[in-house]
């Protein structure tokens, strides 16, 4: 839990996911050497903040988005939101600008919904604030802002131990619009002819999706993924004796979205572990679904 933990702490809203993309190049260049295939690294320039990784002779592609929810500094006081981020008044963000550092805490006007902060003085326009970072963790949870979607980016990176034939794309922007997969689809599915991607992002818990029952593999969200291989992905799952649930929703979406409404013949399939609390400082995940998120990609990469 110590890699998800400075994970959590890196602050990398979307459009500025630099700090964490150079942590994981780092992060790759210290233990690639250890790592059961050595994978080819493709970034920067044309891929922008984006990290590609290429395993031997791929037939899979891993999506996991870096960049998290977040506020940017307008004119004033006033907050514009990045992403979806929950918002009550005494949350704690922090941030810096030509000043120095920033600690100060969300205001939500209780009449107009209106966000700004309470800070000794006026923060630069531009200036991008996100959660404090407090990691805690239990036997049995972790609990933290940004779990959503560093624990993806987590599964991925403990994946790439294993790893012997597959593709591992960290992407940007999801959190705001998405952006960057569909340069990253089309690279990877013309150099490599990839077609097949699990998408390795944090889902909620709901009325169906329950903390330490498993990973979730999603049916459906606002999108509807081509079901022969969603069904493919079960009976890997249940052969396995992985424990898992299945998430059916009629709103959301994640990095799959510019998968099938793009130009390459894509297959996708979100997997991924339910957290509580969601997009606030204190999201929740039980640990048994930590367990069988990472076991289910180590399963499906080796079978689809």
């Amino acid at each position: 839990m110590q890699l998800l933990q400075a994970l959590c702490q890196i602050a990398a809203p979307s459009g500025n996911e630099t700090p964490l993309t150079e942590f994981l190049l780092h992060y790759i260049q210290r233990h690639q050497a250890g790592w059961r295939t050595r994978p080819t690294i493709v970034a920067g320039g044309e891929f922008q903040d984006c990290i590609i990784l290429i395993f031997g002779k791929p037939r899979t592609a891993v999506f996991a988005h870096l960049d998290s929810i977040g506020f940017t500094v307008r004119y004033g006081r006033q907050l514009v939101r990045i992403g979806g981020p929950d918002a009550e008044t005494g949350y704690p963000l922090v941030g810096r600008d030509s000043q120095g550092e920033i600690e100060c805490t969300l205001v939500v006007d209780e009449h107009t919904g209106a966000l700004s902060y309470d800070f000794h003085r006026e923060i630069e326009r531009g200036t991008e604030l996100t959660f404090r970072c407090d990691f805690r963790e239990t036997d049995t949870t972790v609990q933290s802002c940004y779990l959503d979607n560093r624990l993806g980016v987590w599964t991925a990176l403990r994946l790439c131990e294993t790893l012997q034939d597959g593709i591992i794309a960290f992407s940007c922007w999801e959190e705001h619009g998405g952006g960057s997969v569909a340069y990253l689809a089309r690279y990877i599915y013309e150099t490599y002819g990839v077609r097949q991607a699990l998408i390795s992002d944090i889902t909620w818990v709901t009325e169906g999706v329950r903390p330490g029952q498993g990973v979730a593999i999603s049916l459906r969200d606002s999108l509807i993924p081509r079901r022969s291989y969603v069904e493919r992905i079960r009976r890997i799952a249940h052969q396995a004796g992985i424990p898992h649930q299945l998430e059916v929703e009629g709103s959301g979406g994640s990095d799959a979205k510019e998968l099938q409404h793009g130009a390459q013949p894509w297959d996708w399939c979100f997997v991924g572990a339910p957290e509580d609390n969601v997009h606030s400082p204190n999201e929740i995940v039980d640990k048994r679904d930590i367990d069988s998120m990472l076991a289910l990609y180590q399963v499906l990469m080796r079978e689809l």
